[in-house]
């Protein structure tokens, strides 16, 4: 009985142990992972600062997109005259 009793002592310590690495494992995972968040959160930070700079520097033209190239023109005074407007 005393052996049986050492031997499951055993089997547990060697689990705890095993339990432990692997939880440091991913304990070091998660700080790699958050570390890695924070960057991407400061790199979108700087995107946005400088897309707001951007925003302040040009001029608010409404007949441009947002990569400050022309749209098409929508003139609907020169549009052509319905079927019911035609003589």
């Amino acid at each position: 009985m005393k052996q049986q009793l050492q031997q499951r002592l055993q089997q547990l310590k060697t689990e705890l142990e095993s339990g432990q690495k692997v939880l440091a494992d991913l304990e070091a995972k998660q700080n790699n992972v958050r570390e890695t968040l924070l960057r991407i959160s400061g790199a979108i930070q700087v995107i946005e600062e400088e897309l707001a700079k951007a925003d302040e520097t040009q001029p608010n033209d409404s007949a441009t997109n947002n990569n400050g190239h022309p749209l098409p023109s929508t003139n609907l005074d020169t549009a052509t005259p319905s079927i019911a407007e035609t003589p």
